[in-house]
C-alpha cells in the first residue's frame, strides 16, 4: 500500500472493489449491513443484466425497502435492481441475503472476502465510498451507482481481460468522484 498525505493506493482486482461499492450503494438505498453485503457480492459476480424490467425488479428507495420487507413471507424470494443487475433476495430470520445459486449468501464470508482483499485499507475505501454515497440523493445514486464505480475502479493493464487482473485502486479517484 502507497501512502501519502491525500491518497492512498492499494492493488486489487475490480472484483472486490465493484463488491464493495454495490455493499455501500445497498446501504445507502436503505438496506442494512449484512443484506448489503451479500447483494454486493450478487452484484460482482453478475455477468449481465437481462430483462430487467420484465423480471419485475424493484426499485429500491427507503420507503418501498421497508414496505417490501413487511409484505415478503420467510423464504419469499424477488429481484432487487442494483447498479443494473438483477440481484436475487430472499426472506430469512435475520433478513434479506441475496442467493448464490439459490442458496442465502453469509455476510460474514462477504466481509471475510473483502478483508483479504483490501487488507488493513479496507476502513479507509470503504469511508471514501460511503461519503461519495452519501453525496448523493438515493434515487440519483441509483441511477449513477455503475458510472461512478468506472469513473473509480482499477485500470486493468493493457490486454488483460476480466476480473483476474489486478489494478491500482486509488483514493483520491474515489474522492473527486462526486458529481
Amino acid at each position: 500500500m502507497a501512502t501519502k498525505r491525500s491518497s492512498v493506493q492499494i492493488k486489487v482486482n475490480r472484483a472486490p472493489v465493484l463488491t464493495l461499492w454495490a455493499a455501500v450503494v445497498a446501504e445507502r438505498l436503505g438496506f442494512d449491513r449484512d443484506e448489503a453485503l451479500t447483494m454486493g457480492r450478487v452484484v460482482a459476480g453478475l455477468n449481465a443484466y437481462a430483462k430487467g424490467k420484465s423480471l419485475g425488479l424493484f426499485k429500491p428507495v427507503p420507503e418501498e425497502v421497508r414496505r417490501e420487507r413487511k409484505r415478503l413471507e420467510h423464504g419469499a424470494q424477488m429481484h432487487v435492481d442494483l447498479m443494473h443487475r438483477a440481484v436475487p433476495v430472499t426472506v430469512t430470520p435475520e433478513g434479506l441475503r441475496a442467493l448464490s445459486k439459490g442458496k442465502p449468501i453469509a455476510p460474514e464470508s462477504v466481509q471475510r472476502y473483502l478483508q483479504g482483499k483490501f487488507g488493513d485499507a479496507l476502513g479507509i475505501f470503504e469511508r471514501a465510498m460511503e461519503k461519495l454515497a452519501a453525496s448523493l440523493a438515493p434515487d440519483e445514486l441509483a441511477r449513477s451507482a455503475y458510472s461512478l464505480y468506472e469513473a473509480f475502479r482499477p485500470e486493468v493493464p493493457a490486454g488483460v481481460r476480466g476480473w483476474g487482473a489486478a489494478g491500482v485502486l486509488d483514493l483520491k479517484r474515489i474522492r473527486s468522484a462526486a458529481p
